[in-house]
């Protein structure tokens, strides 16, 4: 029985260490999807601005200075 009793007391022991690391885990991938997420929508907002700013034609550009 005891035995059986300190088999199971290493098994939580262990297994609350893995879900301790796993938490850390998670938390450090959370961040990064946040920053992603962030970074994203910053170049959807200039992917926008570029769709609806003003279109230059080639025509109307200056020529090249030599």
């Amino acid at each position: 029985m005891d035995d059986r009793l300190t088999e199971l007391e290493t098994r939580i022991t262990f297994q609350d260490g893995t879900i301790g690391e796993l938490n850390d885990i998670i938390t450090r991938q959370q961040g990064e999807i946040d920053r992603l997420v962030q970074a994203l929508e910053l170049l959807k907002e200039e992917i926008r601005q570029l769709a609806h700013g003003p279109m230059v034609s080639a025509a109307d550009e200056p020529p090249p200075h030599y």
